[in-house]
């Protein structure tokens, strides 16, 4: 993958990242529990993808230009 194309990836995942806990916040605790853990669920899965696609556009750029 090219840095643009892992730059928009990053920034896609941030965004349901950002959509998801502002999700999480406007439940509270009044949720009921299966929707709490599908919400855990997915914002476990949203930060590693923002971790992950980080990772990878930290390397990309590393990488000597020969």
């Amino acid at each position: 993958m090219t840095v643009h194309h892992l730059a928009l990836e990053l920034y896609r995942w941030m965004k349901r990242l950002e959509e998801l806990e502002q999700e999480q916040a406007r439940l509270g605790s009044e949720a009921a529990l299966a929707e709490r853990t599908r919400l855990e669920t997915e914002l476990s899965e949203a930060r590693k993808a923002v971790a992950h696609y980080r990772q990878l556009l930290e390397a990309q750029k590393e990488q000597p230009k020969i």
